[in-house]
């Protein structure tokens, strides 16, 4: 055996089929396309979604649900996050500026503490929202909580 007589494995390479070359080899005429109709012609091709002009699922399927325009979506904080945040910074004072420059707040996120875990030190902690537990567990451990006022975006837009 040497380069010069090594042939593929049988049945692996396949050849091309010739189309539009005559009808003696068989695929002349309509070149394996079929008669008239859309696919028969050249620069055809097949809009996203054609199920052959039976209603496409998309349109079939019924809309549903609602986006609500005026819906406000906070960014919650745990207890545990605070009381992790307060024992590595050694802070007691936890606001929106503290939050932003560790990372837990964009510039436009409105943030409310939620109850998961628990504080032990006493902070004062400022936020957008607070869940009444959260609020009661923050007050419990002798620290205070301290609501940001918001302005409606409809009331800006009315200025």
């Amino acid at each position: 055996m040497n380069l010069s007589n090594l042939t593929p494995a049988k049945g692996s390479v396949k050849e091309r089929k010739r189309v539009g070359r005559g009808q003696g080899s068989g695929k002349g005429g309509t070149s394996t396309r079929g008669h008239k109709g859309a696919q028969s012609r050249s620069g055809y091709s097949r809009k996203l979604n054609f199920e052959g002009g039976q209603m496409p699922l998309q349109r079939r399927v019924p809309k549903f649900g609602f986006k609500n325009p005026t819906r406000v979506e906070y960014k919650p904080i745990n207890l545990d996050v605070l009381q992790a945040l307060a024992t590595d910074a050694n802070a007691t004072v936890i606001d929106f500026a503290f939050l932003r420059e560790h990372g837990f707040a964009g510039k436009n996120d409105l943030i409310k503490v939620l109850s998961r875990g628990e504080v032990t030190t006493a902070l004062n902690v400022t936020a957008h929202a607070f869940s009444v537990a959260a609020k009661e567990a923050i007050e419990k451990a002798g620290g205070t909580v301290t609501v940001i006022e918001q302005v409606a975006k409809k009331e800006e837009a009315s200025n």
